[in-house]
């Protein structure tokens, strides 16, 4: 595979550089491109296919023949063969099953030295699972690459075989365990990259909007940035009519013709309905940065592409509020606005690697982690459910979202409830599957690489649910603990928060808040929260304007019933009291507490929580 990078001959593609070397070096003969290969690669110019960029680019100089052989098509010849020589190995192979057609290439591989097989959606070709479920084809295609690998008069024919797949959890596990099989990621683009796509897909963008561009839309592919810069289609409107399009929505608004001019060069490939709902003709233009507006638009576009290649596994966390809304929890702002600091600074030795949110239900966790993700400026994505009944989805899941994650940093990813998620569980009992996503999870969060890239954050009211070490300094390395309210004065500030958060009208000074937040201990933000909209609906039925008074709130305080599991509570309290990794995050009635204390506590609290569930 001698494509040399010759003075005047564009370089290769890291990745297909480092093929290029393995083999030479004789490290390999059987390849695994894995990750972004549903991409366009641009190369001297031109964008093309994985599989076109391997024909035309990296093999066409260097192979006699290359095939294909893919479960959709069956084998094709793509290059250095006659329209004769096509039409009798069609009919050699019509009616062979896959066993067949292996050993027909093999005999071709080893008869006419220097070919290339490809081999695209390997995964359907050589799924993932056990070889007891796999259909004899399947076992044969297994064996026959297998076997292939180990040849050496095949390796020194000048032969390569390279197989395609997005995710390495699709394909069969011998195959990637074997010493002689390389497998190489084809990554997402960099920024590099990306300001590459964007000039080769939009020529005549400015520089300067190139380049925010490029910054804007990290964890975006090529062939993603082309839809959003060139994209053209039956039902869009070429880049003139966009700009008309946006000039009359923007009419009468300042700079209207600049704006349009930016916007029509982000809009291509849209529908005028879906370009009207996008732009803000009442937008406020900021002053100091004229491509504000234009990234909005770039973000709001960028979520919409990443979720739908996302298949609904991640959703994108879009806080309204800042720290400053959240009342009490003097102590947890403190910490978090200093882990906020840290990563505004860009100082990533010392960003922790994750966070740990624990504490019971109703005591603040999500609220708060959304409002820290603004205070830090981080964009944030939430987990969801991933896990899939089909063999091998699962981890190829896992796979697509950390990929996309990575690619998108600085970037938070959230996970709610994370003791459903990833809590330790019988192994067996799915086949393995929950522990190779948890071993997963754990390489991923101890990367060093993500430090200052990707910040992990857990919520979970049942940290002993999770699965030991994922809890570790390296992967959680701060640990923070959410409790309810200690003193009135910390439940009245929360009320007064949560009256600000819903923009209600109030007429109740800090004093009199005080007072009727003293009997409420034990009351959770859930709680509070619910008071509040209980008052808020009683001065609704009066059918006036009236402000939320002392009188409302105490008639919502008489009538509502909070839930009330006191001893699961407690327990709660006292997991997060183990879990927390400072004593200067705990309340005071905690801070005292030694390690056997608190054991001592949490022993007593499971016996209890195990009478009331068997009754004895």
């Amino acid at each position: 595979m001698a494509t040399p990078t010759t003075p005047g001959r564009p370089a290769l593609p890291a990745w297909a550089e480092t093929l290029r070397q393995k083999y030479l070096a004789g490290e390999a003969s059987v390849f695994v491109l894995y990750r972004n290969v549903f991409d366009r690669v641009l190369h001297d110019g031109q964008a093309y296919g994985l599989v076109d960029f391997l024909v035309h680019v990296l093999l066409k100089e260097n192979k006699r023949r290359i095939y294909e052989l893919s479960v959709d098509r069956g084998v094709r010849l793509l290059q250095g063969a006659s329209v004769e020589e096509k039409a009798e190995l069609y009919r050699h192979l019509e009616g062979k099953g896959l066993g067949g057609i292996f050993e027909a290439l093999e005999r071709r591989l080893r008869d006419q030295p220097s070919n290339a097989l490809i081999i695209p959606y390997a995964g359907l070709l050589l799924p993932a699972g056990e070889t007891s479920h796999l259909s004899l084809d399947e076992r044969a295609a297994y064996g026959a690459l297998h076997r292939w690998s180990l040849d050496e008069t095949l390796a020194a024919a000048d032969n390569v075989v390279i197989l395609i797949a997005e995710s390495l959890a699709e394909l069969n596990a011998g195959l990637l365990t074997h010493p002689h099989i390389a497998a190489i990621e084809v990554p997402m683009p960099d920024r590099a990259a990306r300001e590459a796509a964007i000039a080769h897909y939009a020529p005549q963008m400015a520089s300067e909007q190139r380049q925010r561009l490029a910054d804007q839309t990290a964890g975006l592919r090529s062939v993603q940035l082309a839809s959003i810069v060139a994209g053209e289609g039956p039902q869009s409107l070429d880049e003139k009519q966009r700009r008309a399009l946006i000039a009359a929505l923007l009419a009468g608004q300042p700079q209207a013709a600049e704006r349009a001019a930016r916007l029509a060069a982000i809009t291509a490939g849209m529908t005028p309905d879906e370009i009207r709902q996008l732009i803000d003709p009442t937008r406020r233009l900021a002053e100091t940065d004229p491509f504000a507006e234009m990234s909005e638009v770039v973000r709001k576009r960028k979520r919409e592409l990443i979720e739908k290649e996302c298949a609904g596994l991640i959703e994108f966390i879009e806080p309204r509020h800042g720290l400053d809304a959240v009342g009490g929890n003097e102590h947890i702002k403190g910490e978090l606005r200093e882990i906020a600091r840290l990563i505004k600074s860009g100082d990533r030795a010392r960003a922790p690697m994750g966070l740990l949110a624990v504490g019971p239900m109703g005591a603040g966790k999500t609220f708060v982690i959304k409002a820290f993700l603004k205070e830090a400026g981080l964009s944030g994505v939430a987990l969801k459910n991933f896990r899939s009944k089909w063999v091998g989805s699962t981890e190829a899941n896992l796979e697509r979202v950390l990929a996309t994650v990575k690619a998108m940093g600085p970037i938070a990813l959230v996970i709610d409830e994370g003791d459903r998620s990833f809590g330790h569980g019988d192994g067996d009992s799915d086949g393995g599957t929950s522990s190779r996503v948890i071993a997963r999870l754990k390489e991923f969060m101890s990367d060093p690489d993500n430090r200052g890239q990707v910040l992990f954050i857990l919520m979970t009211n049942r940290p002993d649910k999770l699965d030991t070490d994922i809890k570790r300094p390296g992967r959680l390395d701060r640990k923070i603990p959410f409790f309810y309210a200690e003193t009135a004065s910390e439940r009245a500030a929360i009320v007064a928060a949560i009256l600000r958060r819903y923009g209600l009208q109030w007429v109740i000074d800090e004093p009199r808040r005080v007072a009727l937040c003293a009997p409420l201990d034990g009351y959770s933000n859930a709680d509070l929260e619910a008071l509040v909209l209980l008052a808020a609906e009683f001065a609704q039925r009066s059918g006036e304007a009236v402000a939320i008074d002392d009188t409302l709130l105490q008639q919502a305080i008489d009538d509502f019933l909070p839930p009330r599991e006191l001893t699961m509570l407690h327990y709660m309290e006292m997991l997060a009291v183990f879990e927390t990794s400072r004593r200067s995050l705990l309340p005071e009635r905690f801070r005292s507490l030694t390690p056997q204390d608190i054991q001592t506590h949490l022993g007593k609290l499971r016996a209890q929580l195990h009478a009331q569930t068997t009754g004895r």
